[in-house]
């Protein structure tokens, strides 16, 4: 990377940075549907940046929910081609009261930008842009052909994406995808990130009497649809922490010993992220460390039970309904419609009696895992030791980006996962935040990291 690419950034730090303040004042929450013209809003900013930034065929492209943008430069000829995926849609902000500022008023407080998105994607998908202006605008030209695919619609799960990855499958053509949506290890330790949970979501609903029953007149005569729901939630996992449901772990690997030592080697401490989080123990299945339980173990959580009487005071009544969300994160070699399948049998064999249980699915997607002995990886690792000044490790992660999966699948795709993010800066919740040292050595890392590739990748 060349002096007159650092300096570029460096002369335009402030303007780069009031334009991302521009980009999270959009508040494209997907999930929200009277939010659907402020989603496309953002696509079209997101557009306007990569004309800006030097893309050529810049399209905003429909699908049946929110639209894609796409925008490539395709001049190096004989270079690889890489294809830079991200999305410009973002979380609902709920509770908004914890939130310190607005959280679509973007501020800076500590050298940490706040605003719903600063981190999760807006702010990583920015520095991808912005890296690409740098190189063009100091040298004119690029290292590797790029194409960009930035999406409205991971935060509910990409439902669209996966026809439009088969419909533009020539169009997206490229010889490795480069995502910047994962943290790294923590503050100064960089991160390529090797393996990804899946996902599977369910909601089951719980139906009793007629209607909500006095519990004096009825209370002993009939089954209570929140008792009726605990009691199946309760079947589904045992006090070690192990999840029961008939055939969960059968495709489940074990965890080789060179990676179980790879894990130690990272030296995270179990007390430490019992202070981060303020809890008295930690909890999961046993026999593994917490490292294990988030990365390379599957899970099964209740996320929300609700039913009855929620107001103030006492009302005694029999809650005609309960209801339940419950999501499973899923490693190699699980599939989501398997496990779903499983669980609604479980469902199905004990289903307490006096209810009768319905169930929806939601949301789902596959793990992913990739060696690291990848020339596109290496290069990466590379990247981050040239700008951090440290090796980069390699890891999982316990979260889940379908649209990861599915490029891999359909296109066959080596995927690098380098993200600049820390675990720490509350994505999805109140007071999300990116720290600007990530957002300027991610910055310079990227500008590195594409002339590393070009080097390693020559066909």
């Amino acid at each position: 990377m060349n002096d007159s690419i650092r300096q570029y950034v460096t002369d335009n730090r402030e303007t780069h940075l009031n334009e991302l303040k521009e980009f999270l004042k959009i508040p494209s929450i997907s999930a929200i549907s009277q939010y659907k013209g402020d989603v496309r809003k953002a696509a079209e900013w997101t557009a306007e940046s990569l004309k800006k930034a030097g893309m050529e065929n810049v399209e905003v492209i429909d699908t049946p929910g929110h639209p894609v943008v796409y925008g490539d430069w395709l001049k190096a000829e004989g270079k690889p081609t890489v294809l830079i995926y991200g999305h410009y849609d973002v979380q609902p902000v709920d509770p908004l009261e914890l939130w310190e500022t607005p959280p679509f008023e973007p501020s800076i407080r500590n050298e940490k930008l706040y605003a719903r998105g600063a981190s999760d994607d807006k702010g990583q998908v920015f520095i991808h842009v912005k890296a690409m202006e740098a190189i063009l605008k100091a040298e004119g030209t690029l290292p590797v052909n790029v194409k960009f695919c930035i999406e409205g619609e991971e935060e509910i799960g990409s439902p669209n994406l996966d026809p439009f990855v088969e419909e533009m499958k020539e169009k997206l053509a490229a010889d490795v995808l480069v995502i910047s949506d994962t943290p790294m290890l923590e503050k100064g330790k960089p991160a390529i990130c090797t393996g990804l949970r899946g996902l599977c979501s369910l909601q089951i609903d719980v139906k009793g009497a007629k209607g909500d029953l006095h519990s004096g007149l009825y209370g002993g005569a009939v089954q209570n649809s929140l008792h009726a729901l605990i009691q199946l939630l309760a079947s589904m996992r045992n006090e070690d922490g192990q999840i029961t449901i008939d055939g969960f772990y059968d495709r489940v690997k074990a965890l080789s010993p060179e990676e179980k030592e790879a894990f130690q080697k990272l030296d995270q401490s179990e007390e430490k992220l019992k202070e981060e989080l303020e809890v008295s123990e930690l909890f999961g299945e046993k026999g593994f460390t917490a490292l294990e339980r988030t990365w390379v173990r599957p899970t099964l959580e209740i996320n929300g039970v609700y039913g009855g009487f929620q107001g103030e005071g006492v009302k005694t009544v029999i809650p005609s309904e309960a209801h339940a969300k419950i999501t499973c994160r899923l490693v190699p070699d699980q599939d989501p419609e398997e496990i779903v399948a499983l669980i609604e049998k479980h469902i199905e064999k004990y289903t307490p009696p006096g209810v009768t249980v319905t169930t929806t699915r939601h949301d789902s997607g596959r793990p992913f895992a990739t060696p690291i002995d990848h020339p596109a990886l290496q290069a990466a690792a590379k990247s981050y030791e040239a700008v951090y000044g440290t090796p980069a490790v390699y890891t999982r992660m316990g979260g889940s980006i379908p649209v990861v999966e599915t490029f891999n699948r359909i296109m066959g795709l080596p995927v690098v996962l380098m993200g600049f993010g820390l675990p720490t800066e509350n994505f999805h919740a109140p007071n999300e935040h990116f720290h600007l040292e990530n957002y300027d050595k991610g910055l310079l890392t990227l500008c590195h990291y594409w002339f590393e590739l070009e080097a390693v990748m020559k066909r």
